[in-house]
């Protein structure tokens, strides 16, 4: 069931997250069938990118990529990062669940904050052509769909008042930057480690 949630989160998300907080996903099951799944469309999409469509630099005129055995190590990395700041995410959500007054399982919140990420994952695609501009242009209409998502799904799946859902979904926001801060200095130490771009 969980692919078929996708496109409900596009068209009538609050009849989707009704629906979502309904079932009860066992974590590994979720996580095979739908994390890890989502979670490789950045990063084979970025792979693929920088390897075979490569980007062009301003005055540039040829394109530039990555040589293959580069992409594939930032892909691999992107690909785990990307995984686990979601469970992160999800397990701060399931520690402040109860200040808020909600008792979801550790496997619901995997389940939400999973569905509110979807399109920034989904987003991902615009890897495939590494451009600024397209990337900006995708990646502000993806955050703006996903911060919809978490204002207006934290009071549905939560089951709480909506003013106490959007402070909650402001603290979930936090934590999300937080550990976007940490997984950039952690990208940045293993550049200087010798892990960074290597280009053809």
């Amino acid at each position: 069931m969980s692919l078929t949630h996708v496109w409900g989160l596009f068209m009538h998300p609050d009849q989707e997250w009704r629906s979502i907080r309904d079932e009860k996903p066992t974590i590994l099951k979720f996580i095979i069938s739908y994390l890890l799944l989502m979670a490789a469309i950045p990063a084979v999409s970025g792979y693929l990118g920088t390897t075979i469509t490569g980007w062009r630099l301003p005055g540039g005129t040829e394109a530039v990529r990555l040589t293959e055995s580069s992409a594939a190590i930032m892909s691999v990395f992107a690909y785990f990062a990307t995984i686990a700041a979601i469970l992160v995410i999800s397990g701060f959500t399931h520690w402040m669940a109860r200040t808020f007054g909600s008792t979801p399982t550790l496997g619901q919140c995997i389940a939400f904050t999973t569905y509110t990420a979807t399109p920034l994952l989904i987003g991902g695609l615009s890897g495939l052509i590494p451009s600024l501009w397209t990337a900006m242009i995708i990646g502000t209409v993806v955050i703006c769909w996903s911060a919809y998502l978490l204002y207006t799904g934290i009071p549905v799946f939560m089951d709480i008042p909506f003013e106490r859902g959007v402070i909650f979904a402001s603290s979930i926001l936090c934590v999300a930057l937080v550990v976007l801060v940490a997984t950039m200095a952690t990208t940045v130490t293993l550049w200087n480690l010798g892990a960074g771009p290597v280009y053809t």
